[in-house]
């Protein structure tokens, strides 16, 4: 995105009105960005997102019908683009990591949302992420977290991006069919990767790599 040459389209999606409204007010006073979509519960925000392909999603994590963490599931499913940006009232490390699991690039409070909105849509808009300045320990927990791992489990550097991929679809909860399906590979072809990364991990028995991947989710 070159915000020197089109307007950013933004979606935001949040439940309650008046402060979707005090939103939208605070991101289109900056010329460049325009609100496309808004939408009051999940389901609608899915929808208004495949149908209009905004830009940059604002979600509110927790909204009725689908949460912000749903819709993003199921835009990774379908492969939608669009970059993520999370608001959320909660200081809460695993729905922080969760929101990092699915790659989402911004993640903002609520209580300091017109503060820190347009920074965020500029800093995501370059390409980079953004997270709210009093996360910052969420932040440290995490990266203390997965160094942790790492060391634990060192076999986890050797993998290749195609395992990688593989081994956090595993942690979706994703069967060899659905994964191959989405990957455009064989079962056969999944099921030797995933054999592979179990032996890379020094992972043994026939639910050893699923229990390891739903225990790291948030880490991997």
């Amino acid at each position: 995105m070159n915000a020197r040459h089109r307007s950013i389209r933004i979606l935001i999606a949040d439940d309650h009105p008046v402060f979707r409204q005090g939103l939208r007010q605070v991101v289109e006073a900056e010329p460049v960005f325009k609100v496309s979509h808004e939408a009051g519960d999940g389901l609608t925000a899915f929808d208004l997102i495949r149908t209009g392909k905004p830009d940059i999603c604002v979600l509110d994590i927790k909204m009725p019908g689908l949460s912000g963490l749903a819709v993003v599931r199921h835009m990774r499913e379908e492969r939608m683009p669009g970059e993520v940006i999370f608001l959320t009232m909660y200081h809460e490390e695993d729905l922080f990591n969760e929101a990092m699991a699915l790659d989402v690039k911004g993640y903002v409070l609520k209580e300091s949302a017109v503060i820190d909105i347009l920074c965020s849509i500029h800093t995501v808009a370059a390409g980079h992420r953004y997270i709210s300045p009093a996360l910052s320990d969420l932040v440290f927990a995490r990266s203390d977290s997965i160094q942790s791992l790492r060391r634990e489990k060192p076999g986890l550097d050797r993998l290749t991006l195609a395992e990688r991929r593989i081994l956090k679809m595993v942690a979706e909860d994703r069967t060899s069919k659905e994964i191959a399906a989405s990957l455009g590979l064989s079962v056969r072809t999944i099921e030797n990767h995933r054999a592979n990364i179990a032996a890379r991990l020094n992972l043994q028995g026939t639910h050893s790599l699923l229990r390891f991947a739903f225990a790291h989710r948030s880490e991997l």
